[in-house]
């Protein structure tokens, strides 16, 4: 079952706290485009308004998964046990010398002296829940009125939304001032097929070059957890994705993986690589060319 607890007075460990290595080398600069770092909580409190207290799973446990899997480059997303307060994650980049960037979470009426303050310290975008679990926000029409905001500031949009919110959300964030990237292929269920109706819309979807998929979350999508899960359904999507729109595609590995039904092997997600990204061509641009356009890390 779900490694969670609704008793926020007990912790709840999200990850393997002994990782394996990988058999798959990945390519110099090679980038984990969808983290999170937790705590510690001493340092950086937990929000009052999380749905579970996380084991920390502060930047050093991070930094040391990073290098055992062979990744230079990562991208770190704040998390809703943070709230608002984006101080975890910022302190992460600037531990990260240059290799380490962010994605906030802001209200929608964030103010532009905050924009302006976040972008320098290398937050690259800003994320956004449409995700009942989480508590999710539904003022769609408000975020991409903020993208005019974003837009100067060479900020994007990320957004983390339910499946069948795709048919509803396509129309307005197709009128965002800056791209969007969506989060873990949809949330799609991939035991139902390219051809269910949902991941079709997301196929649809990024036609429009506007907009990037993380196909992140084959362990998440893969509904049916297996033991020495290789998720098959979620690694076929995948590579439908990076097959057909080579350029608009991220990867990462969701670590440390909280409100999951099981602890998923990061040696087992960066194996599956070499599954999903056929060439050497897809492989270097899903790592290395795509979040370095999308992310402008420093040399």
């Amino acid at each position: 079952m779900a490694p969670m607890a609704t008793d926020l007075a007990s912790p709840v460990l999200t990850y393997n706290p002994h990782p394996t290595a990988p058999a798959v080398r990945l390519p110099p600069n090679a980038c984990d485009s969808h983290v999170h770092v937790f705590g510690p909580g001493s340092q950086f409190p937990y929000a009052s308004t999380r749905g579970f207290t996380p084991v920390d799973a502060p930047k050093e446990t991070l930094f040391a998964l990073h290098r055992l899997l062979g990744i230079e480059r990562c991208v770190i997303v704040q998390s809703l046990v943070h709230g608002f307060d984006n101080s975890v994650v910022e302190d992460a980049i600037r531990a990260g010398c240059g290799n380490y960037l962010g994605v906030a979470l802001v209200p929608v009426n964030v103010a532009d002296t905050e924009l302006q303050r976040l972008a320098a310290a290398g937050f690259r975008g800003v994320r956004f829940n449409f995700m009942k679990h989480l508590a999710g926000t539904t003022d769609v029409d408000g975020i991409v009125a903020l993208t005019q905001r974003l837009k100067p500031l060479n900020m994007h949009l990320q957004v983390h939304f339910e499946s069948s919110l795709i048919h509803s959300l396509a129309e307005p964030l197709s009128r965002s001032a800056v791209p969007v990237v969506i989060d873990h292929m949809g949330r799609v269920d991939a035991t139902l097929g390219a051809n269910h109706a949902d991941f079709a819309a997301l196929m649809q979807l990024l036609k429009n070059p506007l907009f990037r998929v993380k196909v992140s979350g084959i362990d998440r999508i893969n509904a049916v957890p297996r033991p020495n899960p290789s998720y098959p359904d979620g690694i076929a999507l995948a590579k439908l994705l990076v097959h057909t729109y080579p350029e608009q595609c991220l990867w990462g590995t969701d670590w440390p993986h909280p409100n999951h039904t099981h602890v998923p092997d990061d040696a087992t997600l960066v194996n599956a690589l070499s599954s999903i990204a056929l060439t050497s061509t897809h492989m270097h641009q899903l790592l290395v060319s795509n979040p370095n356009n999308l992310y402008r890390f420093q040399a």
